[in-house]
């Protein structure tokens, strides 16, 4: 297994590794990541060997740090073919970031069977560099076809989610947060580090709840942030109530989705499969800073079937979350509409599918 970066290139990895072992126990299953990506910490904790490469991104800005980014691509390549001739896989899953690139394309290059998943509605370079010698091109939305070429190797799967997101229990998730059934429950995230527009409309938001009874605001802040709002708040002297949440992370993300009425988040692939997965309605915010505008159009194929609201970042002025929040809290139905479109737009048989193929393809 090889991809890595954030969590939306890792987790599904973890999720086709997990129903890999289910199926068989005794299967020998190596991740590979970069050296400075999350999977070196997320991984393990999933209960995987790990091996990391040198390789990172082209910087567009600055070309002479390219210099660098290509001495690490020589080591990287040189790295994966060391990796791939002491561990002899049977097949290659590339789940995009840097270190899928160099792991597949040397897998490719010595004969073994690839697979690759893209996760987003506009896919990346990478996967679109690896298709051609690719087995199947696994895609978490069917937008992506019109972007590959290889339209015969293409599957629609959806995401892979990990088995704890399935079949969500509110109440139960509720109970073991320590919120009362009769709350209307706001998750807010941006991811590992946090999205700092996300934040400082969630403020606004916290300011306008603080205190008051019916209503429960949880934010999952992000390392980047948590410390500077925290510090933020103290100095002004201003006590959270008892009805606030403001974490670093949040390691229990499918209880506390199982547990919201209403989710407030960026729009990656992976947070988008959770969330759908999950019934939750959301408020999606698609960052603009990235390839494609790829999180718009995550949200978009959520929004068209009615499970989710899109705000643009630039929309973000005072009180427009909090506006929404209260037109939505006060809207039961609308919620309950959503929250059932939400739903129907999640793929929970993505990881059998992916499973299915690739091992289907190994007992030939």
């Amino acid at each position: 297994m090889t991809g890595g970066g954030t969590g939306g290139h890792i987790y599904p990895a973890v999720a086709i590794a997990d129903e890999i072992r289910r199926r068989n126990p005794e299967a020998e299953i190596l991740f590979v990541g970069a050296e400075k990506g999350l999977e070196k910490k997320l991984v393990p904790k999933s209960g995987y060997d790990i091996e990391l490469i040198p390789v990172a991104g082209f910087d567009r800005k600055n070309l002479i740090k390219n210099i660098e980014v290509v001495r690490k691509l020589i080591k990287g390549n040189a790295r994966a073919k060391n990796i791939i001739k002491s561990f002899r896989p049977d097949f290659v899953v590339g789940t995009g970031g840097y270190a899928s690139a160099p792991m597949v394309k040397t897998a490719q290059k010595m004969g073994i069977p690839t697979y690759i998943h893209e996760q987003n509605a506009y896919p990346g370079v990478t996967n679109k560099l690896l298709e051609r010698g690719a087995r199947k091109v696994f895609l978490g939305f069917a937008k992506a076809r019109e972007n590959f070429k290889c339209r015969d190797k293409i599957v629609v799967t959806g995401n892979p989610v990990r088995e704890e997101f399935m079949n969500p229990d509110s109440r139960g998730s509720r109970k073991k947060l320590g919120f009362r059934d009769d709350e209307f429950v706001v998750l807010s995230f941006g991811g590992s580090q946090g999205a700092g527009r996300i934040n400082k409309a969630m403020i606004d938001v916290i300011r306008k709840y603080n205190g008051c009874e019916g209503i429960r605001i949880c934010l999952g802040a992000g390392s980047y942030y948590y410390s500077a709002i925290m510090e933020s708040f103290a100095e002004e002297g201003f006590v959270l109530g008892d009805n606030i949440s403001i974490m670093e992370y949040i390691d229990d993300m499918a209880s506390y989705l199982a547990a919201a009425d209403l989710v407030i988040s960026r729009s990656g692939a992976l947070t988008v499969a959770e969330t759908t997965v999950s019934g939750a309605p959301a408020l999606f915010i698609p960052s603009p800073m990235v390839t494609g505008n790829h999180q718009y159009y995550n949200a978009l194929a959520v929004a068209e079937k009615g499970g989710a609201i899109i705000i643009e970042e630039a929309e973000l002025e005072d009180e427009v979350l909090p506006d929404r929040i209260e037109e939505l809290r006060k809207s039961p139905i609308m919620l309950s509409e959503m929250a059932e479109a939400s739903l129907s737009c999640g793929l929970p048989q993505a990881t059998e599918i992916i499973c299915d193929t690739i091992l289907g393809d190994y007992r030939k």
